[in-house]
């Protein structure tokens, strides 16, 4: 779906209630986590959907609207209380191919640059939803890279922190250019790090052994060094499994996935009866 086809007419004004860094100052990437209050009633969100932030003009070539989507990072039960919510949120700069160019991000920069007590236009929310699980006994398998990490910091927060005293195995596979880009997982921000008393709960990182030429996280080799356990809790009909973050992070993950399934067909199969029950999602961007 393209962003021009978003409905975007009943948009919120929300408040930026406090931005951190999740990233080092002087970092080579910039990472924040920002908390919004919501002062209207009737936003209702799930983990795994996005909203829509739309930062104020002027506008390229005329447009209205200039319209990005952030993955949500708090449960639905709101980052401190139901009327807030979280997003995690990179700087990005965008290189002209022909001019060569380098140009602010409208929308990160915005985000990244706005202070506590500004006024934020979203719209949302969007996309489908993780689906929980129907009991505690089920296993999850999350697999994410970068800001992927949003939507699963998420759905581990309600998992802990509203059903509480999970029986079945939640295993985190998160990939980042370095260590202090593994967002709430590094030294500066460990809010991840508080499920890891959780018996049920693990989480595997892995960096980038070449961040500059190769700064796609080495999720395959991450996986595929602990494939005997993720082949049986995929062959578990208990599994539910997730995927998020970028594409790049995504051909790694299938393809270390048909490596454990023996082909890229049988891989295909397995993830075609696992979407067919409702046991597969993806938020990819």
């Amino acid at each position: 779906m393209k962003l021009s086809e978003y409905d975007i007419s009943h948009p919120y004004a929300a408040t930026l209630v406090s931005s951190s860094l999740l990233t080092p100052k002087g970092a080579r990437d910039e990472v924040r986590h920002l908390v919004l209050r919501l002062p209207e009633l009737g936003f209702d969100f799930l983990e795994g959907q996005s909203i829509g932030v739309l930062p104020p003009g002027p506008f390229d070539f005329g447009a209205k609207h200039h319209l990005r989507l952030y993955s949500v990072a708090s449960s639905s039960r709101g980052e401190t209380d139901h009327d807030t919510i979280s997003l995690c949120v990179r700087r990005c700069d965008y290189l002209d191919e022909i001019s060569g160019e380098r140009y602010p991000g409208k929308a990160s920069h915005y985000l990244c640059d706005a202070q506590p007590g500004d006024t934020i236009q979203i719209t949302g929310p969007y996309g489908s939803h993780f689906a929980m699980p129907p009991d505690k006994s089920c296993n999850m398998l999350m697999v994410g890279a970068g800001t992927g990490i949003a939507p699963f910091r998420a759905f581990i927060r309600r998992i802990y922190e509203e059903r509480g005293e999970w029986k079945g195995k939640v295993r985190l596979f998160y990939g980042a250019k370095s260590g202090m880009e593994m967002l709430y997982m590094n030294e500066l921000e460990k809010d991840m790090a508080l499920y890891y008393d959780e018996t049920s709960f693990k989480a595997f990182e892995a960096v980038s052994v070449r961040p500059i030429l190769d700064p796609t996280p080495a999720l395959d080799r991450l996986m595929l060094d602990n494939q005997t356990e993720i082949w049986e809790m995929v062959q578990d009909p208990n599994t539910y499994v997730y995927l998020a973050g970028l594409t790049s992070a995504a051909e790694k993950f299938h393809k270390a996935m048909a490596t454990m399934a023996g082909s890229e067909e049988a891989w295909a199969a397995k993830r075609e009866e696992l979407s067919a029950e409702g046991r597969y999602s993806e938020l990819l961007y």
